[in-house]
């Protein structure tokens, strides 16, 4: 492994991504803490202190930015949330759909609407986080800072977009995910000395934490092997003459993945879950507070039953919803066609398009509910081992899944120019090692 990171960095223009990637990052760190004006930083950490688990969730996506009310306190919660609608707005809409089939002009102007949704989202939660935060005692400033901070925090949302853009385009691997990664990697220090911590002041027992991180790692392997489980369907190829020469006659198969949504459907159940408390927290009365029983992730019997259930429906809905936006079978069988391939049993054209959506269908169904049950176990062990947990499920897949991510495109870099994969260096005999 360590001859493959050598490798990818003797390679000029992977160098130069990689280096991209790193220093996007470091903006992405030293924005996180930016103070915003009028903000009280020691009233901040104590009303962080005795709050709900939401906002510890949404700092998460935010990076430890919102704790601080830094100007990048939201994150990429309002690219996020621009994202689903206009995603399912080209879903209901045939005209946005027929503009996203026009090709690369219309994925621009596509494009161009979402950043238009980013701005209106990161205005709005501007201007309603100011004014809970001043409700709250921790935002001091008068009419004057309010505005300043309304502006500086919708600017470094749209600062935060900017950087997943061009880190997409000039960097390796989804510049959102990589945010939202860097932001949940950057707190693992400060979760791993707070548990030292616990642990030294009798208030965690070891073997607790011993289990804890036993049940941890079989989440991860279980994510390892969810993000890179596959169902291969075997094709053959028919022989055929070209001039003199036989092209054909080979058996291969189509890769089918359990999981092609990826960690997408986390990302957009948790927001869209978050969005309804966040909207709650901004008023008061009995309906509000209904509402913020129902969608606290942390929250108590029999609220949270309603909430997993709820977050459950969003990550099967979003996978099938995900997977039928990147994954067309109509498209796959006429290619297949046009080359002489079918899958054995099934004849060509439409026979070959409903089994290869009826096989997407049950495979996208087992790696939905996977996901969501990978996402829920660290939920009930911190409630059954009655301990703290600073990084559930939600947290895990998405670490896990950007970091295989990155590394399958690197190596995708790296075989192209002739060089053995991070995960992929043979001996000296050829096996693989």
């Amino acid at each position: 492994m360590i001859d493959g990171f050598r490798d990818a960095f003797r390679l000029p223009d992977l160098k130069r991504r990689i280096l991209f990637v790193i220093g996007a990052l470091f903006v992405f760190r030293l924005g996180a803490h930016i103070p915003t004006p009028g903000i009280d930083p020691d009233a901040m950490e104590a009303y962080f202190a005795q709050g709900s688990g939401v906002l510890g969730f949404l700092d998460m996506f935010a990076g430890g930015a919102l704790r601080r009310f830094s100007v990048f306190a939201l994150g990429v919660g309002p690219y996020i949330n621009s994202s689903i609608v206009m995603q399912l707005l080209v879903v209901i809409f045939p005209a946005l759909e027929k503009m996203q089939k026009e090709g690369e002009e219309g994925r621009k102007k596509i494009t161009q609407y979402t950043r238009f949704g980013t701005v209106f989202f990161a205005l709005v939660q501007a201007i309603g986080m100011t004014t809970w935060l001043r409700s709250a005692g921790v935002f001091s400033g008068g009419t004057f800072l309010s505005v300043v901070a309304i502006t500086a925090v919708t600017t470094g949302a749209i600062v935060v977009m900017w950087l997943g853009e061009v880190m997409s385009d000039h960097g390796i691997g989804n510049g959102t995910s990589m945010l939202i990664y860097a932001g949940i990697v950057a707190r693992m220090p400060e979760a791993i000395i707070d548990t030292l911590k616990n642990v030294g002041y009798s208030q965690l027992n070891p073997i607790i934490v011993l289990l804890a991180l036993v049940i941890m790692f079989f989440v991860i392997v279980g994510c390892i092997y969810l993000q890179e489980g596959q169902r291969r369907l075997p094709v053959q190829y028919a022989k055929r003459m070209v001039g003199n020469k036989v092209y054909g006659g080979q058996s291969t198969f189509i890769p089918l993945k359990i999981n092609t949504a990826g960690v997408i459907p986390i990302i957009f159940a948790s927001s869209v879950l978050l969005f309804p408390y966040t909207i709650a927290s901004f008023f008061s009365g009995p309906v509000a507070g209904f509402i913020k029983n129902v969608f606290d992730p942390s929250g108590r019997l029999p609220y949270i039953l309603v909430y997993m259930s709820l977050y459950v429906l969003f990550i099967v809905f979003f996978s099938y919803f995900y997977t039928a936006v990147v994954f067309n079978p109509n498209d796959l069988s006429n290619n297949m066609k046009k080359y002489g391939g079918f899958i054995l049993g099934i004849r060509p054209g439409k026979p070959t398009t409903d089994y290869i959506e009826r096989v997407m269908n049950r495979i996208t169904l087992g790696g939905s509910v996977a996901l969501a049950i990978i996402a829920l176990v660290p939920t009930f062990m911190s409630r059954a081992l009655n301990m703290t947990f600073y990084f559930g499920g939600t947290a895990v897949l998405i670490v896990v899944g950007v970091a295989l991510d990155t590394i399958h495109q690197v190596e995708g870099q790296m075989l192209m120019r002739h060089y053995d994969g991070i995960l992929k260096r043979r001996g000296k005999s050829g096996g693989l090692l």
